[in-house]
């Protein structure tokens, strides 16, 4: 079943290649949507696929790359709304 995750993970993850890592991740295991940094230093997630692969997903924004530090993931679990073609980070002023 189709899903939609948003999650914004706080903790050392930004300046660590967590982007990269979770866009990686998203795309091994098919599935759609964005990574960006934040102003508060947190690093907000939004993925659409199966369900299954969202859970396998979030273990891994849970753990993050080698020197992140993740200390909360918050997270939604919504409908999908389709919007994306593939998984890509958003860099600042981009959107």
């Amino acid at each position: 079943m189709m899903k939609r995750l948003e999650c914004e993970i706080s903790g050392r993850v930004q300046l660590v290649m967590y982007r990269d890592f979770a866009q990686r991740k998203a795309q091994s295991l098919g599935l759609v949507g964005t990574v960006e940094n934040l102003e508060n230093g947190n690093v907000y997630v939004v993925a659409e696929g199966e369900e299954e692969s969202l859970r396998r997903f979030l273990e891994d924004l849970k753990k993050g790359p080698l020197f992140a530090r993740v200390t909360n993931v918050e997270e939604k679990w919504l409908e999908p709304t389709r919007e994306f073609k593939n998984f890509s980070v958003i860099y600042y002023g981009r959107r």
